[in-house]
């Protein structure tokens, strides 16, 4: 099974607008090389101009399956995905100390997992592992790597990062806790995280609609095929 019924869930819980165009991006803009003393090179990062281009490729790509407007929007995301992958994990490595770029590290191999990118779910591990390990308490951290073992086969495994970044403080974590806990059979867990979120969240359909299918039992419905 491709995926599991978290991530359909997860694309009926996107906000039901018409897809906007993905933009056009040069990958080159997110870091800068300059020459040190004694000629060495050392690396700065443009976090906001990677941030943009996350954020872009994440708001069709962060739940499976993408939506985009066209296909040509897909490739183009497909290629900015690999394009970064390509600039960043060989200085992976140097990431050991900065939760910030391990962070979106994760992130980015995320949505290439997402976008069917071959090698991205190992990458994210990687780069998620090393962040949580230096930084357990990490709030993004915990939500992300749950919500990416969500959309995986390893959806019990997602829950203890969930369940931490909710003790955090992430609000938003109630929504991707409720549907894994759905996904692993367990109802009570479910409707107790999704009728808190839907309380904060009040009027979102799609939400009361997943609360309404799984007091039904109906949630086995969203099972992706293979």
């Amino acid at each position: 099974m491709r995926r599991l019924l978290f991530s359909i869930a997860l694309a009926l819980f996107a906000v039901l607008v018409q897809a906007k165009e993905y933009g056009h991006y040069d990958i080159r803009s997110i870091f800068s090389l300059s020459e040190g003393p004694g000629g060495q090179h050392s690396v700065t990062f443009n976090l906001p101009a990677l941030d943009q281009i996350l954020g872009d490729v994440g708001s069709h790509a962060e739940s499976y399956p993408p939506h985009f407007d066209s296909i040509e929007d897909r490739q183009r995301a497909e290629i900015d995905v690999s394009g970064i992958a390509n600039l960043l994990d060989p200085l992976a490595g140097n990431f050991s100390r900065n939760p910030e770029l391990l962070l979106r590290l994760g992130y980015l191999h995320t949505l290439g997992h997402n976008l069917d990118i071959a090698g991205s779910a190992k990458k994210a591990v990687d780069a998620f592992t090393a962040l949580l390990t230096q930084a357990p308490d990490d709030r993004r951290g915990n939500l992300r790597y749950g919500m990416f073992l969500a959309t995986t086969t390893k959806v019990a495994d997602a829950i203890p990062y969930l369940e931490k970044a909710k003790m955090l403080g992430v609000v938003a974590a109630e929504y991707p806790l409720g549907m894994a806990y759905a996904a692993t059979g367990d109802r009570t867990k479910a409707l107790e995280n999704l009728e808190s979120y839907s309380k904060r969240v009040p009027g979102d359909e799609n939400v009361v609609n997943i609360i309404d299918a799984v007091r039904k039992g109906k949630i086995e419905h969203w099972n992706v095929t293979p």
